[in-house]
């Protein structure tokens, strides 16, 4: 879709952003030596494949084991990792059809809930069936917020991204400060 193709509301959220990764600003951290600041990342964001060994635990039950995730860079934003859907344990996953979002850069977006017996946890991972333009590579793909699950990277755990909302993964190269913690609202 192009740009005088995008409905006004959506043009707008598009618009709002000043930070879009071609400066950084003067309050982000300097990468050291093997480190990336997050503020060098595009807005609107890319999608790039990470073939690192990503483990998703749930207590002691594996929901995802993959090589093959691609994640989205977003100014500002540590990576979301999306997993095939074909190396996630779905059948441990219930959709909540009254629940989603919507991006103004990769569409509308459904949640979902990790169930075992009993147990559940509510709303702990997204996918975008059906993306928009330049986001087609997630269709297949799911991700997964950080926070109650043991998320790892080539053997090393994440920390959630702050605030609730955004599921980025923050890994021990990238420096921020990121999105989603207090005072980022204007970012």
């Amino acid at each position: 879709m192009s740009r005088s193709r995008l409905p006004s509301e959506l043009q707008a959220a598009r618009d709002q952003w000043s930070w879009r990764g071609a400066s950084r600003p003067a309050f982000a951290d300097v990468p050291g030596p093997g480190q990336v600041s997050v503020w060098d990342y595009p807005r609107p964001p890319v999608i790039v494949p990470d073939a690192r060994e990503v483990v998703i635990r749930w207590g002691a039950i594996e929901v995802a084991r993959t090589r093959q995730a691609v994640c989205v860079l977003e100014t500002s934003h540590p990576p979301s990792f999306y997993l095939p859907w074909a190396d996630v344990a779905h059948q441990l996953l219930r959709q909540e059809p009254e629940a989603g979002s919507f991006c103004e850069w990769k569409g509308p977006a459904q949640y979902w809930t990790l169930v075992d017996g009993r147990r559940q946890l509510p709303r702990v991972a997204w996918r975008y069936t059906q993306p928009m333009a330049g986001a087609e590579a997630l269709a297949d793909r799911v991700a997964f917020y950080a926070t109650h699950l043991d998320c790892q990277v080539d053997g090393r755990p994440v920390r959630p991204q702050a605030g609730g909302f955004y599921g980025g993964w923050i890994t021990a190269e990238l420096v921020g400060p990121f999105k989603g913690e207090p005072g980022s609202g204007g970012w």
